[in-house]
């Protein structure tokens, strides 16, 4: 073998790894493992204090049911916190856009917004409001289990276990997570490691948000908006194309999954909560005390009676 074949054997998985990272890439590492790291808001509560929970152990269940009832119970909660944090961060967006004039901390709010979202637009213009309204925005929660369950095997995956990872994300600082065993040689790559799972869904919902390669996704969640509704897991999968390199087969998996497991369950569960939800009610979403309140069919009112 000439040794041309021979560097374009060893450069061609390099591209790919380096391209495939590019789509798994979560927040930068600083970010990552912050959980003050929303962008400031006075009227967004503190993160209660059980959203910096590590991962259970699901390998310990025996039985595969009830390992899959535990670990959507467990993420849930967490799937509902960061979504109504979302929620009450795209209200603040909206009263900012029927303004006619906004204040330093209005447009520094804005721009930061417009930053970790990579809105490149002109502050406060018409299109930068629209383009940030149309990324800030939540993903369904059946979708979400379902890649979560999907890419950490049920919780059950070293990147998982050891770095509260649920979703594959890269990173490319030397010790921002795992070394992935079998790397080929020469790639940097790491699977991120997160202080929780809690940052992990966040960074995954944030990596949804502002790809490129999920542009689908958003455009199959905006028509769902114009029509007052909020898009179903298996609707968005069709965004997921660039998530793995399976493409069209593993979109059918997460729809598989989604399907199986009665993962719309949770996006009924979750569209009754938030779409008659008033700014309060929302509040008390992003800052229950306890998880448990947040699973189906509880009210936050159990969170303040569970206070004694």
């Amino acid at each position: 073998m000439s040794s041309g074949i021979r560097a374009l054997w060893l450069i061609v998985p390099l591209m790919v790894f380096g391209l495939w990272g590019i789509l798994h890439t979560p927040d930068p590492d600083h970010d990552r493992d912050n959980e003050d790291s929303d962008v400031a808001l006075a009227k967004l509560p503190s993160l209660p204090g059980w959203s910096r929970a590590d991962l259970p152990d699901f390998s310990a269940y025996r039985d595969t049911t009830e390992k899959k009832a535990a670990f959507f119970s467990f993420l849930y909660p967490r799937i509902v916190l960061a979504n109504s944090r979302i929620l009450i961060e795209r209200d603040y967006l909206d009263s900012l856009a029927g303004k006619d004039e906004l204040s330093q901390s209005e447009l520094t709010w804005l721009k930061n917004q417009a930053e970790r979202l990579r809105v490149d637009e002109e502050p406060a213009s018409e299109t930068m409001f629209l383009r940030l309204r149309n990324r800030l925005d939540v993903i369904p929660p059946s979708l979400v289990l379902a890649q979560a369950a999907n890419e950490s095997a049920w919780g059950t995956s070293r990147f998982a276990r050891r770095g509260n990872n649920l979703f594959g994300q890269w990173c490319f600082s030397q010790g921002c997570g795992l070394v992935p065993r079998g790397r080929v040689e020469g790639a940097s790559h790491e699977v991120a490691s997160f202080s929780s799972p809690y940052l992990s869904v966040r960074s995954y919902i944030q990596n949804l948000n502002r790809h490129p390669t999920y542009q689908l996704l958003r455009d199959i969640r905006l028509k769902a908006r114009k029509r007052d509704d909020i898009a179903s897991g298996p609707s968005l999968a069709a965004g997921l194309l660039g998530y793995s390199e399976r493409g069209e087969d593993y979109v059918e998996e997460i729809r598989s999954m989604i399907r199986h497991n009665n993962l719309d369950y949770y996006d009924d569960d979750f569209q009754a909560i938030v779409q008659q939800a008033n700014a309060q009610e929302l509040l008390e979403l992003a800052a229950a005390k306890q998880e448990k309140t947040l699973l189906p069919g509880a009210t936050t009112a159990d969170d303040t009676n569970s206070e004694g």
